[in-house]
């Protein structure tokens, strides 16, 4: 196999600015501390930061046919990921935002859907796609295309060669929910937001939660309850809820697609339930140190030395 990990969904650019307290009046100007772009989105994110935790990574989505797409497959070429099953779409804009990251750390958002609305997984590149032992999906929910029987299909193909499903979704409500029941029997790790599962759910703990998802067919539920730590619950029984680490929040953009490539790049390393969940944790935790969804991550070693340093709150 040549890829570690194939990261399918939604691929965005991110434009961040902080510390962002109002926006100014009529054609006012306001000075800020920082401003970045980032390679974003559920797969985005995730994409660029297995690819820095040292996995073979092959990014599976689309981008339009514009200067926005030429800085995101720059970047992520840049990081050594393999960007030959991106699709480039003629037409429509590269999907984007920007977010104003309040001192908080909260991030309201101006998102222009874009080229992730028109992609699907063609036939002739499942070879390729399918090629890696973990096969990621996220952005479900802003793929408008490939949300729905496309990815059913998509997910019963990556299942029947074998393969490990991981999944991910983004501003999930009751809605979402239609789309993500029937792909559950093909996820083995369901990894949204707690919010998002509340919201999909209806349920009122994490408990509640994961026994939904389970019932319904997930292998696996592990939950970001964000300042709270994670909670895992397989199908085998086992419950683990792991505390936060204490760090300093500068803006959590990105901090779930970096859980997401903790666990994938601990699923490669076969490492046992708990310290992944401290692994994934200590991803998402980097990440939260800095501005944008790549930030803090530098390499699996230097997540490593913050997993094992780091005080849990």
């Amino acid at each position: 196999m040549g890829h570690d990990v194939s990261v399918i969904g939604l691929y965005i650019l991110d434009v961040l600015g902080r510390p962002v307290t109002r926006i100014p009046e009529r054609g006012g100007v306001d000075f800020i501390e920082e401003i970045r772009l980032t390679v974003a989105g559920t797969a985005g994110g995730t994409v660029v930061d297995t690819a820095k935790l040292g996995l073979k990574s092959l990014a599976v989505g689309a981008v339009g046919d514009d200067e926005k797409a030429d800085w995101v497959l720059f970047t992520m070429q840049k990081h050594g990921i393999d960007v030959s099953a991106m699709q480039r779409l003629k037409g429509v804009p590269t999907s984007a935002t920007i977010l104003n990251v309040r001192p908080n750390g909260e991030r309201p958002a101006l998102h222009v859907r874009g080229a992730s609305d028109h992609f699907d997984v063609p036939p002739e590149l499942y070879d390729k796609v399918f090629d890696a032992p973990i096969i990621h999906l996220g952005g479900t929910g802003l793929l408008r295309k490939l949300d729905g029987p496309a990815s059913l299909t998509l997910l019963k193909e990556a299942k029947k060669r074998g393969r490990t499903v991981t999944f991910d979704l983004i501003a999930a409500n009751a809605e979402t929910a239609k789309i993500v029941m029937p792909l559950l029997p093909c996820i083995d790790y369901f990894m949204p937001s707690i919010e998002e599962a509340k919201d999909m759910s209806g349920q009122a703990t994490p408990e509640d939660c994961a026994r939904f998802y389970l019932d319904k067919g997930a292998a696996c539920c592990v939950f970001t309850l964000g300042g709270d730590g994670a909670y895992y619950a397989h199908r085998d029984g086992t419950r683990i809820t792991a505390l936060a680490y204490d760090i300093k929040v500068v803006d959590t953009t990105g901090c779930g697609d970096a859980f997401d490539a903790g666990m994938i790049a601990a699923l490669h390393h076969k490492m046992d339930v708990e310290t992944a969940l401290r692994f994934a944790q200590a991803a998402a935790g980097l990440v939260a140190t800095g501005l944008g969804s790549d930030a803090g991550i530098e390499s699996f070693e230097k997540t490593l030395a913050a997993m094992k340093t780091w005080k849990m709150k």
